[in-house]
């Protein structure tokens, strides 16, 4: 396919259904803990409000939950298929991570997730609301065994090479590596960004179109609300995560910056735009700040760390691709905290709702919190290239000894089954968004005892087709 690699085709091929992927965890991490956050507030002030928002955003949950476990699958296999040789290699530290993420995260979810689904009328409100939490725990659980696998892979220790294979000798090393803890902070995070606009974007939408409810006014200043407190926190753990991967993965940060080489004695300067030569070895068209990367990276006027050309070119990741999609990830970041800082200023003037101009602000940036979770995903996987796990294996020795026809064939299947299958489940959320909360709706499960629904996607009852007592 396009005279590509098996490699390089077995790269795009995971990369493509990590892209789908990881869209789903993001809003099912948000919207968990927004949830337990609406019952919680429903509880205290036995405001109606809150608990029409919870139903309303809990059936959203219920589609976003059932295509992230779906993609999530697809992704596990192919470890075992395009990547048997990193497996072999490192999956005494891969297999054991992930077991201990289905053994505590997803068992923790499956199991009070029917009970938040479908319990409103079967369980008392407090034993509701302790499912509510379980469940926005178990996705935070989630979220931990994962960082902490991938992690590994970033900064790897607590560990022996032993006969060409890894060999876990200290699993607390393993765990807490040296970026793990930057890294969960700021995936979590960008998840509660991501939810944010999401939400946001939703109730400006319902505003603009001139439904005024409470519900709509409600979701829309929670959302804003929380924006103006996460997006400034990411800014900050972003740049304890910066000073880290300088630390640990200075190759990364260099094709980040553009910077190919830096006089010793002076400040390095900041490249705001450019476009990174590999095979020239230099940034072109490059519109720059003096001392501003220096500033922003050492915390020094003129502090200094490695360029490019320092490393040989073997080892260094393509710079053109890593140098853009940070500028996406920072780029989108700035106008997160805009539209924070407006929202704020309009509410104390009593003009949110009213003003058209933040409201369409708002609805453009609604999918922004998720294009920049991919960009700095982006920028973290291919920043570590050419290394599977840095320093300790490379990605042209992880991959699975596939012909290049196997792999177009494989990927040209996954490009069809996911437009179809996810393409109609994301419509279908969106259709859901779409219709905005109802105070006459009833929960999923109603009163009628025979309506026990068994899988999460049947919490998004649609009430354009017939139920039960319909017919």
């Amino acid at each position: 396919m396009f005279n590509l690699t098996a490699l390089e085709l077995a790269r795009i091929q995971f990369g493509f259904t990590i892209t789908f992927h990881i869209i789903f965890p993001a809003i099912t991490i948000g919207l968990a803990t927004y949830l337990a956050i609406l019952e919680g507030l429903w509880l205290k002030k036995q405001d109606a409000v809150y608990k029409t928002l919870y139903h309303f955003w809990s059936k959203i949950f219920a589609v976003n939950f059932g295509m992230g476990v779906v993609s999530g699958l697809v992704m596990a296999y192919q470890f075992g298929t395009n990547w048997s040789q990193y497996s072999e290699f490192a999956g005494s530290i891969t297999g054991p991570l992930l077991t201990y993420e289905v053994l505590t995260a997803f068992f923790l979810e499956a199991g009070f997730l029917g009970v938040m689904l479908f319990g409103w009328n079967k369980v008392g409100p407090r034993l509701h609301f302790f499912a509510t939490v379980m469940v926005a725990i178990g996705t935070l659980i989630s979220a931990t065994w994962i960082l902490a696998s991938n992690s590994w892979m970033q900064t790897p220790q607590g560990h022996e090479v032993i006969n060409g294979v890894v060999v876990p000798v200290d699993w607390v090393a393993v765990i807490f590596n040296p970026s793990f803890p930057y890294r969960l902070a700021h995936m979590v995070m960008a998840a509660f960004i991501s939810t944010a606009l999401l939400v946001g974007a939703s109730g400006a939408w319902h505003l603009l179109k001139g439904n005024r409810g409470r519900e709509v006014k409600k979701m829309f200043s929670m959302a804003l609300w929380s924006l103006l407190v996460t997006a400034p926190l990411q800014v900050f753990i972003g740049d304890l995560h910066g000073l880290n991967t300088l630390e640990h993965q200075p190759a990364k940060v260099a094709a980040m910056e553009g910077h190919w080489e830096n006089k010793p004695g002076e400040g390095v300067p900041l490249i705001l735009f450019g476009w990174p030569d590999m095979d020239a070895e230099t940034t072109r068209y490059k519109i720059e700040i003096p001392n501003l990367s220096s500033l922003i990276l050492t915390h020094e006027w003129r502090g200094q760390y490695p360029g490019l050309k320092e490393f040989a070119r073997e080892d260094r990741p393509n710079a053109t691709i890593v140098f853009w999609t940070f500028r996406v990830m920072v780029g989108l970041g700035m106008l997160m905290l805009v539209l924070a800082l407006w929202s704020a200023w309009s509410h104390w003037r009593r003009r949110a709702y009213e003003s058209r101009a933040l409201l369409r602000f708002a609805l453009l940036m609604g999918p922004s919190g998720l294009i920049a979770l991919l960009a700095g995903w982006y920028t973290t996987e291919i920043g570590r290239q050419p290394w599977v796990v840095y320093g300790l294996m490379r990605t042209a020795d992880a991959v699975s000894n596939h012909s290049a026809l196997t792999l177009s064939v494989t990927l040209v299947v996954l490009l069809v089954v996911y437009a179809a299958v996810f393409g109609t489940g994301i419509g279908y959320m969106l259709k859901l968004i779409g219709r905005g909360p109802d105070s006459n709706e009833n929960p999923p499960d109603g009163n009628a005892l025979d309506q026990r629904p068994a899988r999460p996607l049947s919490a998004a009852t649609d009430p354009a087709q017939p139920t039960s007592t319909d017919v």
